[in-house]
C-alpha cells in the first residue's frame, strides 16, 4: 500500500453554549475590531435575536451598525452594496450573523472591501492557487455567529456567491476567510421556522454524508462525518417537532459545524446537482440537497454500498444500504421535504442546462462515481 499524502486544516476557536451571545462584544474586541459591521439577511434583521446581538455590541462600545441587503442566494450586487456600507461606515471588521446566506456574504465583504480595485471576486474562485491573488493583509477580520444549524459556514474558509449574469454559483476561497472566533449559541436557533429547521438540518446531513462517501484520504474528517450523521439523524426530528428543545438544537448546531469541517474531504453529486438548481430557481439550498439525496445514493451505490453499510451499523440502522436509504426517506417525509425537483418548480426543459452546470460545479469531481453528461442527465430525470 502506498502511504497517502494530504494536507489537513481544522477550524477556528468555537465558543459553544447557550447564552454565549452575551460574549459577542468581548470576542469582537479580541479580534482587533473596533467598528464592526453586522451583516445578516433581511428577514433576520427584523427579529429579536438580531436586536439582542446589536444590543451586546452597543453596550460594549462598538456601535450597532447593520447591513441586511442579502438575498437567499447572495450575488455580487449584494456584495457591492455591502462593501459600500462597510466603507461608508469606516468599519474595520465584520460580524457574520445568520444562516448560510448572511455568513457567506459577510465573508465576501470582508474579503473584497479593501482589495486592490482591479481584483474581481471571480478571480478568487476555489480553483488551484487562485486564492493567492488576494492580499491576505487586506482581508478584514470576521467573527461568526450562526443562527441556523446547517451550512457550517461559520467554520469555513470559503463562501458561495451567485454570478447574477450567468446564474452560476461560485465557491470563493481564501484561508484568511476563516472567522477569528465563532460563537455557537443554540438559543439563537430556537425561533427558526420549521421549514428552515428541516432544510438547514438536511444540509448538515448532506455535508456529512457526502464527505463520508468521497474517496479522498482524510480519516479525521471521515470520523467527524460519521458522528455528524448520527447527531442529525437522532436530533433533527426532535428539533423539528419541538422547536424549544434546546438539547436537540445544540446537537444540531454541533452537527452543522462538523459537516463543514468534514467536507474538507470533499462533497459530490448532491451538491453538484443542488447548486445549479438554486442558482436558476432560487430554491433553498439545504432543502434541494434533501430532495436529491436518495437518488444520489442510488446513483453512487456501486461505489459506496459497503461504506454505507458500515455507517448504518454505527448508526444502529438495520438492513445495510437499503436500511440507511429507507431511514433517509422516512426522515424526509417526516420533515415535509418535497418528493422531487418538479415540486420545487424545476422544468424538464432546463435539464440539459442544469446538467452542463452540474458537471462544471467543483463538487462534481469528488463524487465516488464519475459524473458524465449522460448519467448526470439521467440522475436529474430521476430526481424530478
Amino acid at each position: 500500500m502506498t502511504v497517502p499524502k494530504a494536507n489537513w486544516s481544522y477550524p477556528t476557536a468555537i465558543k459553544f453554549g447557550a447564552g454565549r451571545i452575551a460574549e459577542l462584544a468581548d470576542h469582537v474586541k479580541a479580534a482587533g475590531i473596533t467598528r464592526p459591521l453586522l451583516v445578516t439577511d433581511r428577514a433576520l434583521a427584523a427579529l429579536p435575536v438580531t436586536a439582542r446581538a446589536l444590543d451586546v455590541l452597543e453596550a460594549g462600545g462598538l456601535g450597532r451598525a447593520v447591513f441586511s441587503e442579502v438575498d437567499p442566494n447572495p450575488h455580487e450586487g449584494n456584495m457591492a452594496a455591502g462593501i459600500a456600507a462597510f466603507r461608508a461606515g469606516g468599519h474595520d471588521g465584520v460580524v457574520a450573523f445568520g444562516g448560510g446566506s448572511g455568513l457567506d456574504l459577510a465573508k465576501m465583504i470582508a474579503l473584497m472591501a479593501n482589495q486592490r480595485p482591479e481584483l474581481s471576486v471571480w478571480d478568487l474562485e476555489d480553483i488551484g492557487d487562485w486564492w493567492t491573488r488576494a492580499d491576505a493583509a487586506r482581508i478584514a477580520p470576521v467573527v461568526a455567529v450562526p443562527t441556523t444549524a446547517g451550512t457550517g459556514s461559520e467554520v469555513g474558509r470559503a463562501g458561495v456567491l451567485t454570478n447574477s449574469q450567468t446564474h452560476v454559483k461560485k465557491i470563493i476561497f481564501h484561508p484568511g476567510l476563516m472567522p477569528k472566533v465563532t460563537i455557537c449559541d443554540p438559543e439563537l436557533t430556537v425561533g427558526m421556522p420549521k421549514a428552515i429547521t428541516a432544510g438547514t438540518g438536511m444540509d448538515a446531513l448532506a455535508h456529512c454524508l457526502e464527505a463520508y462517501c468521497t474517496d479522498f484520504y482524510h480519516p479525521l474528517s471521515q470520523g467527524i462525518a460519521l458522528e455528524g450523521m448520527r447527531l442529525v439523524i437522532e436530533n433533527l426530528p426532535r428539533a423539528h417537532a419541538e422547536p424549544g428543545d434546546l438539547e436537540a438544537r445544540a446537537h444540531m448546531m454541533s452537527a452543522a459545524a462538523m459537516g463543514a469541517i468534514a467536507f474538507q474531504k470533499g462533497l459530490g453529486a448532491i451538491h453538484a446537482l443542488s447548486h445549479p438548481v438554486g442558482a436558476l430557481y432560487n430554491t433553498h439550498h439545504g432543502t434541494t440537497n434533501a430532495v436529491v439525496m436518495p437518488m444520489v445514493l442510488d446513483f453512487n451505490r456501486p461505489a459506496i454500498e459497503e461504506r454505507i453499510a458500515r455507517a448504518a451499523a454505527y448508526l444502529g440502522i438495520a438492513g445495510g444500504f437499503d436500511g440507511f436509504r429507507a431511514r433517509i426517506m422516512a426522515l424526509r417525509e417526516s420533515l415535509g421535504i418535497p418528493a422531487g425537483l418538479a415540486a420545487m418548480g424545476v422544468e424538464r426543459t432546463q435539464l440539459d442546462r442544469l446538467t452542463a452546470m452540474a458537471l462544471e460545479d467543483p463538487t462534481a469531481g469528488a463524487n465516488p462515481v464519475k459524473m458524465t453528461a449522460e448519467n448526470t442527465r439521467a440522475l436529474y430525470e430521476a430526481c424530478m
